[in-house]
């Protein structure tokens, strides 16, 4: 059963997971998933008794295979999900402490890339609208 917050959505979380690449761009992590044939950003529901931070980091390791580190938190976004539920993502920028990619059924290849290319290449504007926060 999907975890509730307090106006009854959907808990989940996840990351926008960033670098600066050598020619001092920043560039973020977008995951693939084939079951949707999408690209999003890493993120998921939330467990019994799991805070929002321990949820994004989990979702974000499992998904990418990558240890991450919460930064700044950068948004909630709401919406309905493909199941007609209210949903709240909470999204922090997050920074990579190890690990490396394993693509799995649920996401089987992981792009990075500049904002503006990322953004062009989410499938869902409200990933786009979080993603564009990197750089106010």
């Amino acid at each position: 059963m999907a975890q509730r917050n307090d106006h009854g959505e959907v808990r989940a979380a996840g990351g926008v997971v960033a670098r600066v690449a050598g020619d001092g761009r920043v560039e973020v992590l977008v995951v693939h998933r084939p079951k949707y044939d999408d690209w999003s950003l890493p993120k998921g529901k939330a467990e019994r008794d799991e805070s929002d931070e321990d949820c994004a980091r989990r979702e974000v390791e499992e998904e990418t295979g990558l240890r991450c580190e919460l930064e700044d938190e950068l948004a909630t976004v709401r919406y309905v999900d493909r199941l007609g539920r209210p949903k709240a993502a909470r999204y922090w920028r997050m920074r990579v402490v190890g690990g490396e990619f394993r693509a799995t059924d649920e996401v089987d290849r992981v792009s990075w890339l500049p904002v503006d290319e990322a953004a062009a290449l989410l499938s869902y504007p409200r990933d786009v609208e979080v993603v564009r926060m990197l750089r106010l």
